[in-house]
């Protein structure tokens, strides 16, 4: 019998052919957990997984890995001034061990390895009986000397890195590369002339000193903020995540400079 749909189609019934073979029973079936013998089996084609960083790219070169490499750099700065050592390491879990004998630029540096999850280790005396803007400049040149130590021909890096951080009312954005040309704009504006015994005019010459021997861009921009301590240890906790995120592989890149023109040194 046929059925009418709403719109007027006729829908006929199904029609079944029933064969000779459609009434015999069903062919045996193995057991839910039957486990072939597996001596039987041979395979034609067998994929054997080798691991990447064994594994040869077209050009017949070891593949990238950066685990094998130690991006360590390690300075002793000695004038008639200051004596400074620095050891940096990029691929660190954040440990710091920093004694200047200027305790706020200490505060700053525990901030840098913190944040960017790299290992400082800094030891420096100097004429602070003056004042502590020698100590500050050679601690930053050192740092930037290790810095660019530590990143070698840069190979693989992202080489970019921008970060905003906030500190109660201060908001500080960073913005760098790790281009091999120093420059510095530091666009800050600290209310008072001293924090503790630290002066303030020494946050901009620091990373001036650190520019200029890591080759690196560098951009700073107070964003807000009124407190000094505020503003100066936001700009140190967006300087370490810009440039972790600077320092940090991309994997796309397997190891090649990110460059268009193949190169990015200091030199």
């Amino acid at each position: 019998m046929a059925l009418r749909t709403p719109g007027g189609c006729h829908l006929l019934p199904p029609r079944i052919r029933v064969s000779p073979a459609t009434l015999s029973p069903p062919p045996a079936q193995l057991p839910l957990f039957h486990k072939p013998n597996s001596n039987n089996l041979k395979l034609s084609n067998p994929i054997i997984a080798t691991p990447r960083a064994s594994m040869a790219n077209d050009n017949s070169s070891p593949a990238f890995s950066a685990s094998q490499i130690a991006r360590i750099g390690e300075v002793k700065r000695v004038t008639k001034e200051t004596n400074v050592s620095v050891k940096i390491n990029l691929d660190g879990k954040g440990i710091t061990d920093s004694s200047t004998s200027v305790p706020f630029l200490d505060h700053m540096l525990d901030q840098l390895a913190s944040h960017g999850l790299f290992d400082v280790h800094v030891r420096a005396t100097g004429d602070i009986h003056i004042d502590d803007h020698h100590t500050n400049e050679d601690v930053a040149l050192a740092l930037g000397t290790a810095l660019l130590q530590a990143l070698g021909d840069r190979k693989g890096i992202n080489r970019f890195g921008d970060f905003s951080a906030s500190l109660d009312e201060a908001l500080i954005h960073v913005s760098l590369d790790l281009s091999g040309r120093p420059h510095l704009s530091c666009d800050l504006h600290i209310p008072t002339e001293r924090v503790g015994s630290y002066d303030t005019q020494l946050v901009e010459h620091f990373f001036q000193s650190l520019v200029n021997t890591s080759g690196m861009t560098l951009h700073i921009r107070q964003l807000a903020g009124k407190n000094s301590h505020h503003i100066i240890e936001a700009t140190f906790k967006a300087f370490a995540r810009a440039l972790r995120q600077a320092t940090e592989y991309d994997h796309r890149r397997a190891g090649t400079v990110p460059s268009s023109k193949g190169v990015l040194s200091r030199a």
